[in-house]
């Protein structure tokens, strides 16, 4: 198996546990991942989450997703803060006032958290 083929399927593995237990109930073990020290743990859960607000919990409550992934926004690792970025643009697709008031907040002075900011804001204010 390649390594691209393990990661797949360690991510749908993950999205099926927290489909079983329940999103909501998954809570513990998510934010539990998304504090590991090894940033693959860290980044299967941005990913997740870039599509989960289309799942039960996240779909009703797409704030806990964005409240999930914007302190990672400074990440140490840069494969962590596209990721973010990235999950944050996709879930701009169906909520941009959500992104876009999470966006303003930010303070832009650190190149890490503009980075994030290019990539989530890619969709807002694009007519």
């Amino acid at each position: 198996m390649r390594i691209g083929e393990f990661k797949k399927c360690w991510k749908k593995a993950f999205d099926n546990y927290c489909r079983i237990v329940g999103y909501e109930s998954a809570l513990p073990v998510i934010k539990d991942w998304l504090e590991s020290d090894v940033a693959n743990t860290r980044r299967s859960i941005s990913e997740g989450l870039r599509i989960w607000t289309g799942r039960p919990y996240f779909k009703e409550n797409p704030q806990v997703a964005i409240d999930l992934l914007s302190p990672y926004k400074e990440d140490e690792s840069l494969y962590m803060r596209k990721s973010v970025g990235n999950a944050l643009r996709d879930i701009s697709k169906k909520h941009p006032d959500l992104i876009a008031k999470e966006l303003e907040q930010w303070d832009l002075s650190s190149k890490e958290i503009k980075q994030v900011h290019t990539l989530a804001s890619k969709f807002i204010n694009k007519g």
